[in-house]
Order: C-alpha cells, then structure tokens, then sequence
C-alpha cells in the first residue's frame, strides 16, 4: 500500500497542535504566573470538560459531512488563535479560560477528523498500516516541535513555544489543504459496509452500538487508562521546575516529551506492523500494565535525568493507546456506519478521564504532596489494567469471522 503523504504530513503538525501547550501551560502558570496547584489544575480541565462536551456530537457530525478537510483545517487554525490569545492577554485570567474553552472545542473535531479521512482515503483493508504510520508522523512531530521549543525556552524566551503551536497550526493547514479531496469516501469514512460508494448504506441505529457490551466495557477501561495517566506528565513538569525559573521548567518538559515521543514513534511503527497479526489485546495491555510502573517510579525518583528517562515508559504506553484504540473502535463499528461517532465517544472519554485526572491530582499535590499523587495515580492505573485483563475480550478476531457478515443496518 502506498501511504497517503499529506495525511503524514498533517499528522506531523497535529502532534504539536493537538497537544497544544498543556504541559508547558501548567510550568508557565505555575512558575511564570505564580498561580496556584489547584487553578491550574481548574484551568487545564476546563479545555478537557469542553472537549468531552463536544466529543460525541462532533463525531456524529463528521459521520455526516463531506466537508472534513475544510473542518479539519478550521479547528487548527482555531488552536493557533487560541494559544496567541493565551500569550498577548496572559494577565488576564478570564482570556487563559476562554481560550482553553475554544482550543477544547477545536480539539473535539480534530482527532475523529483525522480518523475519518484517513479511513476514507486508505478504506478498513489497510487502515491499519495508514493510521499507524499516521501516528508515527504524529509522534515525530512532537519531537521536533519539543526541541524547538526548548532551544526556545533555553536560549530566547519560554513564550516561544507559544509562538511555535501557532506556526505548527498553519502547517496543519496547509498540510489538509493538499490531501485530495475526491479520494475520500465519504461512505468508508463513516465505517459503512462498503469502500465503492459515497451514498447510501443508512447507518445502524445508536441503540444498536449501545448494545455491544464491549464498547461499554471498553469505555469503562479507557477512562480508567487516562484517569491514571493523563496527570502525570504536567505533574513531573511541575515537580522538577518547583525549584528553579519556567525557562528551565518548559526545557524540562520538553526533554520529557522528547523521550516519551520517540519511542511513541517505535510503538506506532509495532503496532502498524504487528496489530493485525498478533491482536489488539496483548499490545493494549502491554500499555495499561506499563501505567501503575510509572507511577511508582516518579514517586520514588527525583534525578531530573532519572525522572526524563522514565517518561520512556509514557511513549511505550501512549504509542500503543494511540493506534489501538482507534483500530479497536473500527473494529467494533465495522459495517455500521457508526465509527465517527463511536470514536467521538471513546475520545470524550478520554477527555473525561484527563479533566478528572489533573483536578484530581493537583488537589493531592496542594494538600500532600507529589509522592501520594503518584501513588494515587498508579493504583487506579493497576485497577484498569485488571479490568482489561479480565473483562475485555480481542476485537479483531471477532471482526475478522464476522466480516462477511456485517451487522443489519437500521436506519436512525
């Protein structure tokens, strides 16, 4: 199969933009504007509430239009603004909100989107092979745009990651821009039975979806998976600037995220290579158990070079997450026309999971401290991987016995 090339390109400028400035934003709030554990950690909810609000509507939506490239390059453009808005009004608290409200609105349509189009171009027979070289264009992204940015913070100002998200959105753009758009199928976007037609194929019903006991449980495991780790990442960042300027804290973070997204890279290169051969379970589950590690190891440690070494563990963890959950939910929706909205869902989840993850967490750190917030984090992440373990069963068998029968579609 030959890989769709503005799609790479515009998942190596999604990775920054999506991403947005949440780890750098809890440094900057925290040392830069001296707000306090708990604001932050109001703040960076507000956008993950937003997001989980829009999520499930959102991917309805896409199932729908035929104006994804259009709606993909509007919500990034949308991410820019609002991180400019953040830089030029930061004395302004209301603005920091207001713009995580409109960055988490943009964010809702940006992943499903993403997903949609790269399911209508590459179609369910080599969706595996193009979302995970997706995922790796994505993660490389991250690592150029987490260099830059500390040669930014080191060496010229810690505003200059601000400045980098803008510029990384308008490659987003351009990027979508350039995918054609007569070579998406809109029917095969949506997970309709069919790759030859853009009309037609009425999608089954939500109640439908709902009664698939493996999506209930999937979502139960995918709240857990990001309810334990999505808090780590702005907590090791404020953990190791807590004692010094946010210039050394954004550096800090961004060898973080270097670490973690190179090896994001490796596991998406794994995953497009070997999730259809050795299944979806044992990839997932390598990925939860790595959690409750991490979050043991970032209670004992305080090295900032033994703490950046551990974020390793986030990128085996994230990378895995990052392919399979979205090759599990086509799985699940194969022939219902539903698999937007499915992913929008599993994706308000994970925005669910996060806001309560960092309201959570910075609470713990304002009234005991980093190492009982770690621990915290770490025993819910054991619990979700248990819960996956014992209750989740393999998806892609099932979709493979199953192919030539797809389910009865139900008009909703």
């Amino acid at each position: 199969m030959k890989l769709n090339k503005a799609m790479l390109g515009t998942n190596f400028f999604a990775g920054d933009v999506v991403g947005g400035i949440g780890p750098y934003l809890a440094i900057y709030l925290l040392t830069g504007l001296q707000w306090s554990p708990g604001s932050i950690g109001i703040a960076l909810a507000i956008g993950s509430l937003t997001t989980v609000a829009l999520q499930t509507p959102a991917g309805a939506f896409i199932d729908t239009t035929t104006k994804k490239r259009l709606l993909l390059a509007s919500c990034a453009l949308l991410i820019g603004l609002a991180t400019i808005s953040i830089l030029l009004f930061s004395q302004y608290p209301v603005v920091i909100y207001i713009a995580q409200i409109f960055m988490g609105i943009a964010v809702a349509f940006v992943g499903p989107c993403i997903a949609a189009i790269t399911l209508g171009i590459s179609g369910p027979e080599h969706f595996t092979v193009q979302m995970g070289a997706n995922q790796a264009a994505n993660h490389t992204g991250n690592v150029f745009a987490a260099i830059l940015g500390a040669g930014l913070a080191l060496w010229i100002s810690a505003e200059g990651v601000f400045w980098l998200v803008a510029i990384m959105a308008m490659g987003m753009a351009v990027s979508i821009a350039m995918v054609n758009g007569s070579a998406i199928n809109h029917t095969a976007a949506r997970g309709g039975l069919h790759h030859t037609a853009n009309a037609g194929d009425a999608p089954s019903t939500i109640g439908t979806i709902l009664a698939d006991k493996r999506l209930l449980t999937l979502v139960l495991c995918v709240f857990m998976f990001h309810f334990s780790n999505a808090a780590m990442l702005p907590l090791v960042g404020q953990k190791l600037s807590v004692n010094s300027n946010v210039n050394i804290g954004i550096a800090f973070a961004s060898a973080c995220i270097i670490v973690a997204q190179f090896w994001m890279t490796l596991m998406s290169l794994l995953c497009a290579a070997k999730a259809d051969s050795w299944g979806r379970k044992p990839l997932f589950l390598v990925a939860f158990f790595i959690l409750p590690i991490r979050g043991l190891l970032f209670m004992w440690f305080e090295d900032p070079v033994a703490l950046i070494s551990v974020q390793s563990l986030d990128g085996i963890a994230n990378g895995i997450f990052g392919v399979i959950i979205l090759l599990i939910a086509a799985d699940l929706t194969r022939g219902t026309g539903r698999f937007n909205l499915v992913q929008g869902a599993l994706a308000a989840v994970v925005g669910i999971g996060s806001a309560f993850s960092n309201l959570v967490a910075e609470e713990i750190v304002q009234f005991f401290g980093y190492s009982p917030a770690f621990i915290t984090l770490a025993i819910l992440a054991f619990i979700g991987a248990s819960m996956y373990l014992f209750f989740m069963p393999e998806t892609m068998a099932a979709q493979s016995d199953e192919d030539e029968q797809a389910p009865p579609q139900q008009t909703s």
